[in-house]
């Protein structure tokens, strides 16, 4: 059994806290890295999102009525969620990012891997990028 200071993998409360803007220690770096920039950590962000609205929604499904009416009261409310948890997504990545001391651009790390091939041909083509720097190198 490892100690607290040594895991890297967080236990189920700190894993809670750290969905909704804790810190974790600095052995879990690595997890937290993949976590937030590696593969599916948008869907992983969504989903956490997600869980507090349906929690607070849920006791609107054990009012007696039809599922119409249940459907109404929940959805519309539902759906700002779905929303803003994909457009404030990279936001909240690349804060989290930052309270754990990572540079905020690995974000968007596998995007510019799937995209390597582009700029190389682009860079081959038409010479070496120059310009005012972008947000890609923050």
């Amino acid at each position: 059994m490892t100690t607290n200071a040594a895991a890297t993998k967080p236990n189920l409360w700190q894993y809670v806290k750290y969905c909704y803007g804790g810190r974790l220690p600095a052995s879990m770096r690595d997890w937290v890295r993949n976590d937030l920039a590696g593969p599916g950590a948008t869907r992983r962000m969504m989903v956490r999102m997600f869980i507090p609205a349906v929690l607070i929604l849920l006791p609107f499904w054990f009012i007696p009525t039809s599922l119409y009416v249940h459907l109404g009261m929940t959805v519309p409310i539902l759906i700002p969620f779905v929303y803003f948890s994909h457009a404030l997504n990279k936001v909240w990545r690349r804060h989290m990012l930052r309270v754990h001391g990572m540079n905020p651009a690995l974000v968007d790390e596998l995007s510019r891997q799937k995209k390597a091939h582009v700029h190389q041909a682009y860079a081959e083509k038409y010479g070496p990028r120059s310009g005012p720097p972008s947000s890609h190198d923050v």
